[in-house]
């Protein structure tokens, strides 16, 4: 195997790593986002590991975040709008990353 293929290999590598650890990340936001909306709700504990389930589900079933949004705009109708949610989604997308890298 010549320099360029060893090359080409690596880029792949890193890209599907990148591509997996981006989905990782996502997932246990949304996760982290779940079980933030249901504290606003005041859900018990076991209520929040379901709800935070159905987060994570929701995203899961399309490719951007507009479903999940809608979603959760609607459950939080009197604890949150948009801005703060898309806020939240930020914040914990961040510190999904941070946990992931800190397990590895």
């Amino acid at each position: 195997m010549d320099t360029f293929q060893e090359r080409e290999r690596a880029f792949e590598a890193k890209f599907a790593h990148d591509a997996e650890m981006q989905f990782k990340a996502v997932a246990r936001r949304n996760r982290l986002l779940g079980l933030w909306a249901a504290a606003l709700m005041n859900k018990s504990p076991e209520e929040s590991a379901v709800y935070a389930s159905e987060v994570v589900t929701a995203d899961m079933t399309h490719p951007d975040d507009r479903e999940l949004i809608n979603k959760l705009v609607a459950d939080l109708v009197d604890h949150a709008n948009e801005t703060t949610i898309r806020a939240q989604m930020t914040v914990l997308l961040l510190e999904a990353k941070e946990q992931i890298l800190s397990e590895t």
